[in-house]
Order: structure tokens, then sequence, then C-alpha cells
């Protein structure tokens, strides 16, 4: 069998230098702008503090409830958004220690910002033992503390990471016509990194993406849920043909990850697509988070999420269509899907996903990406995705 021809596509020549250079100054300022206020808002929480015990008031601290009851989906913003629960940690003879732990990390973030730091929780768990009475016994500890501090100044827009508290995970991967501008932490050169230049490899997110800006002439994102099919489009350079960015998502995208495609889709006005899984987890877990957020992390969706995703498959329609091969629903594919339809406020919305997972529970199978290979090994790009790409307007929500 003669191999198969990549069609050539001529690719946009990049911009000069030094609109890249205006571009990664443009973010810097934006980011310094982002640190002062953060820091303000830092020192305001700590002055009310103070300013209540000066007065012989008891200071408090009110923190939004993550969990799904305290949630709500916004078809307006198109993600979910936290509601006006509020738990409230006041200083008493009780909560002294925790009360002078939330203040110590506010401090860590403080400082982080000032000298353009940064940590990890196992960072901060570590550092909170100089911390004398206030220093933490486990890291589960700490880490609740920094999520309450997190969800505390997500009302005002900030995240974690610009809290300066960055995950320990590694992001996503990518390759396709992007490049990323990265400027250096300490000189200020900006290093061009060319997604198409990584051979059979890819390039991989880091950890905080605040700082990247991008240059591309591409025409749509493709977040992929496995990596045998992000490998197998980008060793065959799917994202030459159909000029697109290929993102691998690896499961449940990071935070990293979906703030790479949030910042990546609204500064180049891209679209976006999911191609994962077929089951209840594939749609109800990794895409919904992807799209909308989850329950327990409300207050992230407004940084994270990315509500103009669209569902391009596998779909259930598609194992009638393609005639794919399955696997049988488990119980907890089962519980999952009927969770979603009785609880999920992003699926009680779409009536088009209610008929979809409806469909699947009622064939009680399921089906992954590469089972189109069925078909042959490069069916998925040779067929399969040109069809789907060739009518969006279809995608589910």
């Amino acid at each position: 069998m003669a191999a198969r021809k990549t069609p050539k596509t001529k690719r946009a020549q990049a911009p000069a230098r030094g609109e890249g250079s205006a571009k990664t100054s443009v973010v810097a300022a934006r980011n310094a702008a982002q640190d002062k206020m953060t820091v303000e808002l830092i020192r305001n929480a700590a002055t009310e503090v103070h300013g209540d015990i000066r007065k012989q008031k008891k200071p408090d601290l009110a923190f939004p409830v993550r969990a799904l009851g305290n949630v709500t989906y916004s078809e307006k913003r198109g993600y979910f958004e936290i509601g006006r629960q509020k738990k409230v940690r006041t200083l008493t003879v009780n909560t002294v220690k925790s009360f002078a732990q939330t203040l110590r990390m506010m401090g860590l973030s403080k400082e982080l910002i000032e000298t353009n730091d940064f940590a990890t929780k196992r960072d901060a768990y570590y550092q909170s033992k100089n911390w004398e009475e206030a220093r933490f016994d486990e890291q589960t500890e700490s880490d609740t503390v920094m999520d309450d501090i997190e969800a505390l100044f997500s009302v005002r827009g900030v995240s974690r990471e610009q809290l300066r508290f960055i995950p320990d995970e590694h992001g996503g991967a990518v390759a396709g016509n992007l490049i990323v501008l990265d400027p250096d932490r300490e000189t200020g050169e900006v290093e061009r990194i060319d997604c198409t230049r990584f051979g059979s490899g890819a390039y991989s997110i880091p950890s905080t993406v605040e700082h990247l800006s991008f240059e591309t002439s591409a025409k749509f994102i493709l977040a992929i849920e496995t990596g045998g099919v992000f490998q197998r489009l980008q060793s065959h350079k799917f994202w030459q043909t159909a000029n697109c960015i290929l993102i691998s998502m690896a499961g449940v995208p990071t935070r990293a990850t979906r703030r790479f495609i949030r910042k990546l889709s609204d500064e180049c006005k891209l679209p976006v697509y999911a191609f994962v899984d077929c089951d209840p987890y594939g749609i109800s877990n990794i895409y919904r988070t992807l799209k909308v957020g989850s329950g327990n992390a409300a207050h992230l969706s407004q940084f994270f999420c990315v509500p103009h995703a669209r569902y391009l498959g596998v779909t259930p329609q598609d194992i009638v269509d393609y005639r794919l091969p399955t696997h049988p629903l488990q119980d907890v594919d089962i519980k999952r899907a009927k969770d979603a339809l009785k609880n999920d406020p992003f699926f009680k919305t779409h009536k088009e996903w209610q008929k979809s997972i409806d469909q699947l529970m009622k064939m009680g199978v399921r089906a992954e990406q590469q089972a189109l290979a069925k078909w042959g090994l490069n069916y998925v790009i040779d067929e399969y995705l040109p069809r789907k790409l060739a009518h969006p307007e279809k995608f589910l929500p």
C-alpha cells in the first residue's frame, strides 16, 4: 500500500520580532497591574483584621462555600458561578491557630508577588515550618487554607496563580500552527517557541501561563482527551492539513492546560472543539470541566473554563453512524450519567445533552476515540475529523 501523502499547505509568515516584543510588553504591563492590585487586596484584608482588633472587635474572614449546592450555571456567561453562601472564620480562642495560618499564608503570597517568585502547595507547607505555633502539622491543612484563600480572592477576580501559588502538575502537550512568546522571568528576553518544530514531540504547557502571549494563523483549537490520538494527529501533521492547534488534555485537563486553552482562545479569537471518548466520564467530567468548570471549584470557572468550547465527538450518534466497537456501560458509568441528568446544572440546561445522554443510556454502551481505528489506523485523520469539521454547527453545546 502506498504511503499516505500529506497535502502541503502554505504556512503564514511569522510576524516580525518587534511585533512579538510589543505583545510581550503589553502582557508584562497587564501582569504588573494585576500584581499591584493583588497585593493591595491582600493588604486591605489584613488592614481590616488589624482595625477590628484595634477596636477590640472579633475580626473575621468570609469564604465562599465550595460545593455544588452553592453553584449556579449562567447561560449568559457560559460557566458555573459560585453562589452567595459564605463560611465565616472568626478569631476566637478555638480558631486562633487557623486564623493565624490564614494570615501567614496571605503574607507568603504577598512576599512571592513582591519578589517575583512562586511556590507549590508542597513548598508552602514546608515554608510554614518557620511559622512557629502557626505551622501546619499536615499538608492537608495547608492545602485547605490555600484553597480558602483562593476562594476568598476569586470573588475579586484573582486566581491562585496570580497569588503565586502554582500547581505541582504537568500541563498538556501542544503541536501545530502556534508560536508561544515566553519572556524570561529575570531578564525579560523573549523566547519564541515554534510549536511546529518539535519533531515527533510537542511543546509542554508550563504550570503557569499568565506571562505567555501568542502568534498564530490557525483556524481552531482541537482539544484531545487521549495521548494516543494526539500523538497520531501530531505525527501525521494533521495540524498542517487542517490549519489548527492540537492540544492533548491527557484526561481531565489540568488547571494549566485549561488556562492555556482559554487564554489562547480569547487572545487569538479561536474556536475550541473537544474530541473525547463517548462515555459518561468523558462527557460529564472531562468535557464539562473544560467548558463550564466543576461544582467544588466554581470559584475558578471565570479563569479556567472555556465557555465557547463545543463537543466535536465522539457522540452517541457517532457510535451508530460509524458502527463503532463498544464496551458495556459499567455501574459507575450509569450512576455518573444519571447524576449528570438529575443534578448537574449544565446538562439540565441543554436539551441536546439530555437527549444524547439518554441515547447512550438506552444503548447501554460506551466507545473510545481509538474505536475509529476499526476502519483503519488513519481513518480518524482521513475521514472522521474532516467530515465532522465540515459541520461545526452540528457539534453539541
